[in-house]
C-alpha cells in the first residue's frame, strides 16, 4: 500500500472539531487529524490481515516518518500482533522510534508493539536493558512499559521468573530519578505486578518506597490488601 493511500484512508475517518481537542488533550505540536481510536483500530485491522509483514513494516516505517500524530499510532498498531512470522525487522523499527518518543500516547503504542516483540523473542531484553542508561527521559520509561507483561505474568517458569527479577532491578535504579513519568512509570509495572506477586510488590515497597514520590508509592500499593510496610 502507498503512504499516499493510506493517509487518504485515515483521512476520510477525521471527525470535525475533534482534532483542536485531541491537541490539547495530548499536548500535541505535530499536525492531529481528529480520529476516534475505535476507527483507527478498525483501520489498522484491515491493513493487518491484508499486508504481508514486509509491506506492513515498510508502511510502519512510512507513516511514522510523517510526523502526523494518528499516523505515528497507526504505525504502531500495524506492529502490535502476537505472532508474525520473521519479525525482526519489526522489532529493529520500534527500537528505531524509541529515541523519538515525545509523548506518552505515541509512546505507548509503540510500547504495546514492543511488548509483543519482546515475548516473541525475550532475548531482546537484552536491547531493552540499553533503554535504562538513555539521557533521554521517555526512553527510560519505555524500558519499564514494554515489559508490562513480566509484571502481570502468573505461574512463571524459572526463566520469566529472572525475567522479572531483572526489570524490578530497573525499576529499582529509577526510583531517584524524580520525572512525573518516570515515578509513574514505576508505579504502573508496581500496581500491575501486585495482582499477580503481591510479595514482590510489598519487599520492593518495604526497600524502596520511602525514596518514591507519595503519589507512586500510593498507586503502587493499591491493590495491595494491606499497606506495605515503610522502608527501616
Amino acid at each position: 500500500m502507498a503512504l499516499d493511500e493510506a493517509l487518504g484512508q485515515l483521512r476520510a475517518l477525521i471527525e470535525p472539531g475533534r482534532a483542536e481537542q485531541m491537541a490539547a488533550y495530548h499536548k500535541q505540536n505535530r499536525e492531529v487529524l481528529g480520529i476516534p481510536n475505535p476507527a483507527l483500530n478498525e483501520l489498522t485491522k484491515g491493513w493487518r490481515q491484508s499486508l504481508t509483514v514486509e509491506e506492513r513494516v515498510a508502511l510502519a516505517d512510512a507513516l511514522w516518518n510523517t510526523d502526523i500524530f494518528e499516523a505515528r499510532l497507526a504505525a504502531a498498531k500495524l506492529l502490535t500482533q502476537a505472532r508474525i512470522k520473521g519479525d525482526d525487522a519489526a522489532w529493529a523499527l520500534i527500537c528505531s522510534w524509541v529515541p523519538q518518543f515525545d509523548s506518552w500516547a505515541i509512546a505507548d503504542h509503540a510500547c504495546m508493539a514492543a511488548q509483543k516483540r519482546l515475548v516473541a523473542d525475550p532475548a531482546r531484553l537484552d536491547d531493552v536493558e540499553t533503554w535504562t542508561q538513555s539521557e533521554h527521559m521517555w526512553t527510560r520509561r519505555a524500558a519499564l512499559v514494554a515489559t508490562l507483561p513480566w509484571a502481570k505474568m502468573n505461574n512463571l517458569k524459572p526463566a520469566d521468573q529472572a525475567r522479572r527479577a531483572r526489570i524490578i532491578t530497573w525499576a529499582a535504579g529509577y526510583v531517584p530519578d524524580r520525572d512525573w513519568f518516570i515515578q509513574k512509570a514505576i508505579a504502573w509495572w508496581l500496581r500491575d505486578l501486585s495482582k499477580h506477586d503481591a510479595e514482590a510488590t510489598r519487599i520492593f515497597l518495604a526497600t524502596h518506597g520511602d525514596a518514591m514520590k507519595p503519589f507512586a508509592r500510593k498507586e503502587a500499593g493499591k491493590y495491595l490488601r494491606n499497606e506495605a510496610p515503610k522502608a527501616g
